[in-house]
């Protein structure tokens, strides 16, 4: 019975030596390469390591992500509001329309702050919300009238992002793209 006991103990400390030699070798690559990406490895993170100035076009794509999060969640809370002090045929649906867009306005804006951050995740959710947003672009202008206006500009914010994203310029910054050596 104590053999097994000092064959686990000893086994852990095998893997507990291993561990720190692991993280003395990425401490000293680090020191060895005191830049950027050699700091990020040695932390885990270089994924999501930014080096050098945020392109322009990767700063827009993430202002009009936010511009759209930030019109969702206004949207929301107005319908959420009169749902609740408003006199709608549904109150109980206009309250659960108002939850909805305001937990769909946490989308854009989370993607806008990961486009902001340059995290590579984040051109998922940006591409996505776009692309779900020109359905309804498509629907606020056959709906007519003031609507128009607001499907037109739904649709060319909609549309600048994802070109915006998809340019090389922002693909690498995100880290997608391909990299010079």
């Amino acid at each position: 019975m104590s053999s097994k006991k000092s064959a686990t103990a000893k086994k852990a400390q095998r893997v507990t030596a291993r561990k720190a030699t692991e993280r003395k070798a990425a401490a000293q690559q680090a020191t060895a390469r005191p830049d950027a990406e050699a700091a990020a490895t040695a932390t885990g993170a270089a994924d999501d390591a930014p080096t050098g100035p945020r392109p322009t076009r990767l700063t827009a794509a993430a202002v009009l992500a936010a511009a759209e999060g930030v019109v969702l969640l206004g949207f929301g809370v107005y319908v959420l509001i009169m749902g609740l002090t408003g006199n709608p045929e549904s109150p109980q649906q206009a309250e659960m329309l108002g939850v909805t867009v305001v937990a769909l306005a946490l989308l854009p804006l989370l993607a806008a702050r990961g486009l902001w951050l340059r995290r590579r995740w984040s051109r998922g959710p940006a591409m996505i919300t776009q692309l779900m947003a020109l359905p309804v672009a498509w629907t606020l202008v056959q709906n007519g009238g003031g609507l128009i206006a607001a499907g037109v500009v739904t649709a060319i914010a909609a549309l600048a992002v994802l070109a915006l994203l998809i340019n090389p310029t922002a693909t690498e910054a995100l880290g997608i793209g391909p990299r010079d050596a």
